[in-house]
């Protein structure tokens, strides 16, 4: 089994997996309560089923991009796992959690075709998102960056495919974009139930991370918000 740590949005979420799917799933959405759930959810999780964090098979968690303190938390506490229980570590890109995810839970709804693209889009502050576009394979066919988008953003995607926008970022450019064929989905939610078909496929290619040296994917550099007023007088 695969322990699975999302926490690079206001979701802390954690999910225990195995090559057939989620066998069990904590969740809080309240935001700003990684560094209080998370724990405890492992915790339940690995009491519920039984064993112990040295008999996993791996930990995977969501490296990025998304959250600077969300990754942060989340990062810290996967490796702390792998470190102490010897199991292998595993990064999983968010854009890709959330493509695996979105395929899997809409496929009925949308009756998707091979010509589809999708966008998973998440939430960089302002106007600007993270996002990548993905071929109904998986396959990129955008690479992942942040980016404020435009009305010509995808123009040069093909006229005939769908392109399905989907994540908290995806809401922001609805009304921007100007290509037809366009659908968008507000109602997704990124989830660490989402990871474990890249987590296992990352594990039966032995595509690990190193513990020492790897570090959350953030894309872009942490900006704080200059002061309003300068409490020093200066």
């Amino acid at each position: 089994m695969i322990l699975c740590l999302e926490t690079a949005t206001a979701l802390c979420s954690v999910a225990l997996c195995n090559e057939k799917g989620v066998i069990s799933l904590r969740e809080n959405d309240e935001g700003k309560s990684h560094a209080s759930s998370l724990t405890p959810f492992i915790i339940e999780l690995l009491n519920e089923a039984g064993i112990r964090a040295g008999e996993l098979e791996a930990v995977a968690v969501s490296k990025g991009p998304g959250s600077f303190t969300g990754l942060r938390i989340g990062v810290s506490v996967a490796k702390g796992i792998s470190y102490a229980a010897s199991v292998p570590l595993i990064g999983v890109e968010t854009t890709r959690s959330m493509f695996h995810g979105f395929t899997a839970n809409t496929a009925n709804q949308y009756l998707f075709k091979k010509s589809d693209l999708f966008c998973p889009a998440i939430d960089a502050r302002r106007m600007e998102i993270y996002y990548s576009v993905f071929d109904m394979k998986g396959r990129i066919v955008k690479d992942i960056r942040a980016e404020i988008l435009g009305k010509d953003s995808f123009s040069g995607l093909p006229a005939p495919s769908r392109i399905f926008f989907f994540g908290d970022g995806a809401i922001k450019f609805k009304n921007t974009i100007t290509r037809g064929n366009v659908v968008f989905n507000s109602s997704y939610r990124i989830s660490s139930s989402s990871m474990y078909k890249p987590a296992y496929q990352a594990f039966n290619d032995h595509m690990f991370e190193d513990v020492a040296y790897f570090e959350p994917f953030y894309l872009k550099d942490f900006l704080t918000s200059k002061p309003v007023k300068n409490i020093l007088g200066k």
